[in-house]
């Protein structure tokens, strides 16, 4: 604790912009550097939702660009403005070590410290609680809305939403009509029409529970068609998501075209939600037939059950972010049913502490950072994140140069307050 009464001489040239000793150059790099990473990182992305949305000419004329600007000017803020106030508040540099007794309490940086011990598989527990409690929502009238419904429905199918549109009696008539069809339009015999003969036998026949919604498919059938479609949903994201680094090395290394298909990520990525939607639907199947019933509190235990497919495709990243849109969700539950307040501009309160205490991690202790985060950060800032003197702020406790400890600003002793450690000669 002693560490709180100190501080330091150096000023922000020593610390944070040692690439330039003027602190507006360092303010106008930073936010030209950020504003053009924005600007890379929004202009294609808007651009490709326009086109996916099918937009009119009057939205790639008035919307398009003011839209892109919006995202890229906010991003840009992030770096620029962060780099201004550091120099802003150079003189009282022990806030930048107070605003670390509040990064304490987060649970990175606790289990840096030794006051937290890891649970092993932790993220694929949360995710279960997680899975439980939005699968129940999805089944109940009204318990999710927009674009998470939508997702949910698309992941695990609409046979399983209680207020199913199609009656049993249309159902059976539906698939009744498509059978009639099939036998007027005989088949060729080829490969394709083997598999699929072999596959209508399946799913014809074999038990269905009378609450079981998928009329077409006994229970078995109807798990593995959702374990195959859902497999093949998550093996195309991940090789879509490695076009851009494949195609980069395209001409310099062929043979990494490859990895395109052939990747451990693609089949992990494909495991994981195939596994969770037929662990599911086989679970929900699995209790219907046990209690002779359709509940939607089934959906806790499916739910909770099916979170046990994130073995194949561990990331805190997801379980953290899906568990805290879940708060959100119920906060804003517990709001139209009075029984919390409202808060206004929450959420601006929430993003400005969770940027300070990102922030504070990548000057104090990157270690406890997450990694794709600091990449970002140096992405946004052209590399200069990386170049600030963090060992002169080792005397806080924080180990804020230990992946650093090779490098030494080269400073100009005209502006600095302490002699730097190794003079250097500036031409």
């Amino acid at each position: 604790m002693a560490a709180l009464s100190k501080s330091i001489p150096h000023n922000c040239y020593e610390i944070g912009h040692t690439w330039h000793p003027s602190c507006r150059v360092s303010f106008l790099q930073i936010t030209g550097g950020a504003l053009e990473e924005s600007l890379k990182i929004y202009a294609p992305l808007y651009l490709i939702a326009a086109i996916l949305r099918k937009r009119k000419l009057d939205y790639y004329l008035h919307k398009l660009l003011p839209e892109i600007l919006q995202s890229a000017s906010f991003l840009t803020a992030n770096g620029a403005l962060y780099m201004a106030f550091f120099c802003i508040l150079r003189r009282g540099l022990l806030t930048i070590y107070m605003a670390n007794l509040a990064t304490e309490t987060l649970f990175r940086m606790g289990v840096a410290r030794g006051a937290i011990t890891t649970l092993r598989n932790g993220e694929v527990l949360l995710f279960c609680i997680t899975a439980a409690m939005y699968m129940f929502f999805f089944r109940c009238k009204d318990g999710l809305k927009g674009f998470t419904f939508s997702a949910l429905r698309f992941i695990v199918g609409k046979e399983e939403i209680p207020t199913h549109s199609f009656s049993p009696e249309a159902a059976y008539a539906k698939v009744e009509q498509k059978r009639e069809q099939h036998k007027e339009k005989p088949r060729r015999m080829n490969m394709i029409g083997l598999v699929r003969k072999f596959v209508d036998s399946i799913c014809k026949h074999g038990p269905r529970h009378r609450c079981c919604k998928h009329y077409e498919d006994n229970c078995f059938s109807y798990c593995i068609k959702g374990f195959i479609r859902m497999f093949s949903v998550g093996y195309l994201i991940q090789c879509c998501l490695r076009i851009p680094s494949a195609f980069r090395h395209l001409f310099t290394q062929p043979s990494r075209l490859l990895s395109l298909f052939y990747n451990k990520e693609n089949f992990q990525l494909g495991a994981f939600l195939g596994s969770f939607v037929s662990i599911y639907k086989g679970t929900s199947c699995f209790l219907r037939w046990i209690r002779n019933l359709d509940d939607e509190l089934h959906a806790i235990i499916a739910g909770f059950l099916a979170g046990i497919s994130m073995m194949f495709y561990k990331s805190t990243t997801i379980s953290m972010y899906l568990a805290s849109k879940l708060v959100e969700t119920m906060y804003f539950k517990g709001i139209e049913a009075g029984k919390v307040p409202y808060f206004p501009h929450a959420d601006t309160i929430i993003y400005s502490i969770s940027t300070a205490i990102c922030f504070q991690a990548a000057v104090m202790e990157v270690q406890t950072l997450r990694p794709s985060y600091w990449k970002f950060l140096l992405r946004l800032t052209k590399g200069k994140f990386a170049v600030m003197n963090r060992k002169v702020l080792d005397v806080f406790g924080t180990g804020a140069s230990k992946h650093f400890q090779d490098f030494i600003p080269r400073l100009d002793p005209r502006y600095t307050t302490v002699t730097p450690e190794l003079p250097t000669e500036f031409s």
